[in-house]
């Protein structure tokens, strides 16, 4: 179901949705949910990154996977709760940071997992890891006539956004889930596990590492979009009360972080367990050879099919979810209009290359990520303390420092001094600072007022 970035009534409600409604169980609807909200979040990198990181960590496999986990799979369930905890969009829960922080925020986040990174990165790796290997086929024009196929499928299945639940969570999703469950079973069962020696990165900060590799998803940023795919599918489904929604929510998202979670170790233990894992470049090429070995002469087919399942939900769920936000900035606009766009733009950066792409989206990620979990943290927070203090200066100067640290940091400043900054955390500490000072002003702030009166 497309993001809605506003609250919806009763009336809202189509009347066919509500009538699905009376034929499927509550529990039902969750589950079906919670199995499209795992179908958006894994694509492309899901796929390739954990058997990556089996492979990299070796014997500090435990501590690597427990980092790839935080980020990959309890990040994006929290961002998913905090926009159902506060009943509101992604826009305004960063106008917590101020207005220009609530806009600009949003806008890259959308255009991030959008199509600058993650909606590109289904096409392409698509094309490298499932068709090139199993068909041959290669070079500028078979690339580009495949990217143009597979966009204006995922455009087609995107078109009428009420739909998605029911196109991912009932036919896609289940599909995809069968063929993960077999390759991993068969791989795992086939060859011992032999973890070798962990990378230079790996035996140093075994966590940290796998906790970087976990951002590379860009699920945490993808989370804060989809929470509202969720909100408005339930609710389209009968779920019209907010404690109804707010309880079907978490539930469809525990739920499908459990599910990655299986998925992801699976997938790390094949990293462990494939012979010579160490001499694949990259988890493609390591999933690809599983397949082959375990599956005979079909593995190549089996991993192809998986891998465009995994990519083709994925894109569908990113072209509604950044043409409904976009048709709703700028109200004159159609979804219809963004999602022909965002395709248009897809289709053109996929047509470069995957290299390309991520060169493209590291950036984005070093610097969305500081603000992203500082806000998805202090939404969680805010309910839990609110009886005694109400934030408003702890949220931005938060917000604002996170994003001046990621500035500077993109930009290459000397931030040494901060605890953490040589692997990539050196924000946290200025933004709890920040944070901390933000709240003393609002409680100061608070008395003062009660004080007057």
């Amino acid at each position: 179901m497309g993001i809605i970035l506003r609250k919806m009534s009763i009336n809202d409600v189509q009347a066919p949705a509500q009538s699905a409604s009376k034929t499927s169980s509550p529990i039902g609807i969750v589950i079906v949910a919670s199995l499209m909200l795992f179908s958006m979040f894994f694509g492309a990198g899901n796929l390739i990154f954990p058997p990556e990181v089996g492979v990299s960590s070796g014997t500090n496999f435990w501590p690597a996977t427990m980092g790839f986990l935080a980020a990959g799979v309890a990040l994006p369930v929290l961002a998913v709760i905090a926009v159902a905890i506060s009943g509101q969009s992604v826009r305004d829960i960063g106008n917590h940071g101020g207005k220009i922080f609530g806009v600009a925020f949003s806008v890259i986040a959308y255009l991030a997992i959008g199509a600058f990174y993650a909606l590109p990165r289904t096409g392409a790796v698509s094309m490298e890891t499932a068709i090139t290997p199993l068909l041959g086929w290669e070079g500028t024009f078979a690339n580009g006539a495949f990217n143009v196929v597979f966009f204006l499928i995922a455009l087609a299945l995107a078109w009428r956004p009420n739909n998605i639940i029911d196109t991912l969570g009932k036919f896609l999703t289940p599909a995809l889930v069968i063929l993960l469950a077999v390759l991993i079973t068969l791989a795992t069962v086939a060859n011992p596990r032999i973890p070798g020696a962990p990378t230079e990165e790996y035996a140093s900060a075994p966590f940290v590492t796998g906790l970087f590799e976990g951002y590379n998803t860009m699920d945490a940023i993808a989370g804060l979009a989809f929470s509202i795919v969720i909100v408005t599918s339930l609710r389209s489904k009968g779920f019209s009360t907010d404690r109804a929604l707010l309880r079907g929510t978490i539930t469809s998202a525990v739920i499908a972080g459990a599910l990655l979670a299986a998925i992801y170790l699976g997938l790390a233990w094949i990293g462990q367990t494939m012979p010579n894992g160490s001499s694949y470049d990259s988890g493609a090429a390591l999933l690809a050879d599983a397949s082959n070995l375990t599956m005979g002469n079909v593995g190549q087919a089996v991993f192809s099919a998986i891998v465009i399942l995994a990519c083709m939900t994925t894109a569908v769920g990113l072209i509604s979810a950044t043409s409904e936000f976009f048709a709703l900035l700028v109200p004159k606009t159609t979804y219809h209009f963004w999602a022909c766009l965002f395709t248009a733009l897809s289709i053109a950066f996929a047509f470069q290359g995957l290299d390309t792409v991520l060169a493209i989206a590291v950036p984005f990620i070093v610097f969305l990520y500081p603000p992203a979990i500082s806000l998805i943290a202090l939404t969680l927070l805010q309910p839990a303390v609110k009886k005694w203090v109400t934030f408003y200066w702890g949220f931005r100067l938060a917000l604002w420092v996170s994003v001046l640290w990621s500035a500077a940091t993109s930009f290459g400043a000397p931030l040494g001094f901060s605890p953490g900054q040589d692997v990539g955390l050196g924000w946290v500490v200025p933004t709890l600072l920040a944070f901390v000072i933000g709240v003393i002003i609002d409680v100061v702030s608070t008395s003062s007022s009660k004080k007057s009166e």
